[in-house]
């Protein structure tokens, strides 16, 4: 292992390199020291040119951090991720036709770089059908340049699958805490894991240099030999850069770490606005016991609302970057967690999502339309990406979908509409599948039926055709007995959440578990 500056790490960087980067979102796990070094030298010198960028989440505080340091003409060739959500600038240029862009769900790309350490052929996987990941629907580009099919459609055993194809990997940044002198890197104040042991393994299947930016050095075989992510073995360059953050908003937080639990009241409560009472409407879904996941946005301020009304031990809330249990951060945050039960790799994390261990998934949406198609990834002149919302979407037993219910300064763009630009999840594919899909407003709550959106629940004082129906881009179907939202949603008071799961825990419950108490109870 040879310890250099980033400044010397970025010349390790050629013209037409892929370059595979670790972390997520808004600075977790970011190894911003090296995508930095990269821009000064490309402004200084313009080397290197027409780099790949492939990371699986987001990177970037939504201005020139993270991704951005990549965003200019003539130095980023292609850009592969999650989403361009942290780095708009990554979206001009894309929109612009100046990069070849490609956004593909997170999880898919978090699980490829597992595939690719093994050096198997590629992903496999139902993980995008029917959306614009599919080669039918664009194959996940988002810019005219972008060519290349990355993904297939294949049949296997009589089953349509997709096949997201590997890619040569040149130089992989990645981030941990502490390594020590044989290069041996640790993770103990980082806000998550991610897949740095993946990503280190599948750049040296490809014959790749792995570059590792940390905020100290130890002596060697001083680490605590469990606590080590990614192995010196693994390692070819360290850089040491003392003034690094844990998150691009946060310089350290011990419950971010994992280090403490914080009390339940340093959780904020929502001010009472029209996003509280979507979330508070979304976590009427909430039982005891389920295993949940809240995606970004809205739907984040549910974990606020849980902690508000004392339920947050009551269910499990988990995120895609790999936190289970706790509550997981919103805003800029989002990707980290509080109070947190366990942390694990993402690849894993999606394995468990991907096989159906979510009981209710909390998504946003940025577009619905008659079929109960979402859109969260591109609209106007803005392309987003799927992030992790593919992957949770489409395997969850039961989704809720939240959001405003017009878009816009004054709420005069609808956001149910006649078609969405982009299918990031298909409502025709979910109810061949029989999932159980809610889509939840401020003014009114509609389901999935198999005809389509229908309308269940009104908020008080709205009129059906002026304020819901004459507002939308198409009428939806609407229930026999329509409903009327519940009236503690709206009261600044919190909402007894507490009681009401105790209640239906007591009608409801696994018959295994009924067994096992029953069993309990005769040995006793």
């Amino acid at each position: 292992m040879r310890r250099v500056t980033a400044d010397t790490a970025a010349s390790l960087v050629r013209s037409g390199d892929t370059i595979l980067v670790g972390g997520s979102g808004g600075g977790h796990a970011v190894p911003e020291a090296l995508m930095a070094a990269v821009e000064r030298r490309f402004l200084a010198s313009g080397e290197p040119r027409g780099i790949t960028s492939v990371h699986p989440v987001g990177l970037g505080d939504g201005g020139d951090l993270g991704a951005g340091h990549f965003a200019h003409e003539g130095l980023l060739k292609r850009i592969v991720c999650g989403t361009f959500v942290n780095s708009p600038k990554i979206s001009d240029l894309a929109i612009a036709n100046r990069i070849e862009g490609y956004t593909l769900p997170q999880g898919a790309l978090s699980q490829l770089t597992r595939e690719m350490a093994a050096g198997r052929p590629g992903l496999l996987t139902k993980t995008g059908l029917h959306t614009f990941v599919d080669p039918r629907h664009g194959g996940g580009r988002q810019s005219r340049r972008a060519a290349e099919d990355l993904v297939e459609l294949v049949t296997f055993r009589s089953e349509e699958l997709l096949f997201y194809k590997p890619f040569p990997i040149d130089v992989c940044f990645l981030r941990g805490t502490t390594a020590d002198e044989d290069g041996n890197v640790t993770m103990e104040q980082e806000a998550i894991f991610g897949e740095m042991l993946s990503m280190a393994q599948a750049a040296k299947r490809c014959g790749g240099l792995v570059v590792v930016q940390v905020k100290r050095i130890a002596e060697r075989q001083t680490l605590a030999a469990k606590v080590v992510k990614i192995p010196g073995i693994l390692v070819d360059v360290v850089v040491v850069e003392p003034g690094q953050r844990q998150t691009y908003e946060t310089e350290y937080s011990p419950s971010y770490a994992g280090e403490l639990r914080v009390p339940l009241s340093d959780i904020p409560a929502l001010p009472l606005d029209s996003r509280k009472v979507i979330a508070r409407r979304a976590a009427l879904e909430l039982f005891s016991g389920a295993i949940c996941n809240l995606g970004s946005g809205i739907s984040t301020g549910i974990a606020n609302v849980a902690a508000e009304e004392g339920v947050l031990d009551a269910v499990c809330l988990t995120n895609e970057q790999g936190l289970i249990g706790g509550a997981p951060a919103s805003g800029g945050e989002a990707g980290a967690s509080r109070n947190y039960a366990a942390m694990i790799d993402q690849p894993y994390q999606f394995d468990f999502y991907d096989g159906g261990g979510l009981d209710l998934a909390f998504l946003s949406f940025a577009e619905v339309d008659r079929e109960g198609n979402v859109n969260v990834s591109r609209f106007g002149n803005r392309i987003v990406g799927p992030g992790g919302f593919i992957n949770i979407s489409q395997n969850a037993k039961n989704v809720v979908f939240s959001g405003t219910f017009a878009a816009g300064k004054d709420g005069d763009r609808p956001k149910f509409v006649n078609a969405v630009e982009q299918i990031t999840f298909s409502g025709s594919y979910a109810d061949e599948r029989g999932q159980r899909v809610l889509y939840v407003t401020e003014r009114a709550v509609f389901g999935l039926s198999e005809r389509g959106v229908a309308l269940l629940e009104i908020a008080p004082g709205m009129d059906l055709e002026r304020d819901i129906v004459g507002r939308m881009g198409f009428r939806p179907e609407i229930a026999g007995k329509l409903a009327t939202m519940d009236a503690r949603l709206f009261r600044p008071e919190p909402m007894t959440l507490a009681r009401d799961l105790a209640a239906r825990a007591a009608r409801a419950g696994s018959p295994r578990l009924k067994l096992l108490d029953a069993l309990s109870a005769a040995a006793e």
